[in-house]
């Protein structure tokens, strides 16, 4: 007997059986991978309320917490944001836009290793501080810097 029909028809087979085990419901995934979210932070409407949602009241400022923005931003639709905290064991990093309807635009958790580093393009209607907030051990640190954003990419 053909040795690619029998291989081709095993598949076939076992495709069947799981298709099956997965549509009666038998076969569920077993593991979340995504984290939970942080639904109250997210939708807030200020600043203030941005940070209470994550825990952080009034964070200290700090040097160790290095935000990268440009000071101009010539296309409010993609700004670049890197993150990067020095400071030791840091668990979550969060990056807020003062001005934005909800503030809270990324939130990033590290797990015990991991390098606290985070990057993203955000969107930003007009000039406004962008705030990185990090947490390590318990407590919360800040650095926040204003970026202009031109009318029209003008530059001026």
């Amino acid at each position: 007997m053909n040795t690619t029909r029998r291989t081709v028809l095993k598949g076939a087979t076992a495709s069947g059986v799981l298709a099956a085990l997965i549509g009666a419901g038998a076969l569920r995934p077993t593991q979340e991978l995504a984290a939970e979210w942080n639904k109250a932070a997210f939708e807030a409407k200020d600043t203030a309320g941005a940070l209470k949602g994550i825990g952080a009241g009034s964070p200290a400022e700090s040097k160790d917490l290095v935000l990268k923005v440009p000071d101009i931003a010539e296309n409010g639709a993609v700004v670049p944001v890197d993150v990067i905290s020095n400071i030791p064991k840091t668990t979550s990093i969060a990056i807020l836009v003062e001005k934005n309807p909800q503030p809270l635009s990324a939130q990033f958790d590290f797990a015990n290793g991991a390098l606290p580093e985070a990057a993203a393009r955000l969107k930003m209607g007009q000039t406004s501080l962008v705030k990185a907030v990090a947490k390590a051990d318990d407590k919360f640190y800040v650095a926040q810097k204003e970026v202009k954003v031109t009318v029209g990419g003008c530059g001026g």
